[in-house]
């Protein structure tokens, strides 16, 4: 594929996507499996481009404002099977393959494991069965 095409695929690619005014766009990461919600996290544009051309998850990390490749310290990357786009285009859905079964650096399978529990008014750690 040629240079001019390559751009103009990433260019028709980041045009679909609704950025908010900091360049970003809210990504979900389900686990294609089992279809549990992993986390979420955020993308600028380059980190979209960097996912896609490396086929595992690159997140923007707002803290520490740079790119994140998901698993780069820790190992548990995310290999990225679907990327889908929500119907008004503001949110992503990365469907993956979670190494090694851990998404959150608490390490729990997901960053989703807490539930209110109404009758005791609190948070109860929800176990992944």
């Amino acid at each position: 594929m040629s240079d001019t095409n390559k751009n103009s695929q990433d260019q028709a690619l980041l045009e679909a996507v609704t950025w908010n005014d900091q360049g970003l766009v809210p990504v979900i990461a389900q686990e294609v499996g089992s279809g549990d919600v992993l986390m979420m996290a955020w993308m600028n544009r380059d980190a979209l481009l960097e996912t896609i051309r490396l086929g595992e998850a690159v997140y923007w990390t707002r803290s520490r404002q740079k790119l994140w490749h998901k698993g780069e310290e820790s190992g548990h990357t995310q290999k990225v099977k679907e990327i889908r786009l929500d119907c008004d285009g503001d949110t992503i859905l990365l469907m993956v393959e979670q190494k090694d079964g851990i998404a959150c650096h608490t390490g729990e399978h997901s960053c989703f494991f807490r539930q209110w529990d109404s009758v005791s008014s609190s948070w109860i750690k929800v176990r992944k069965t």
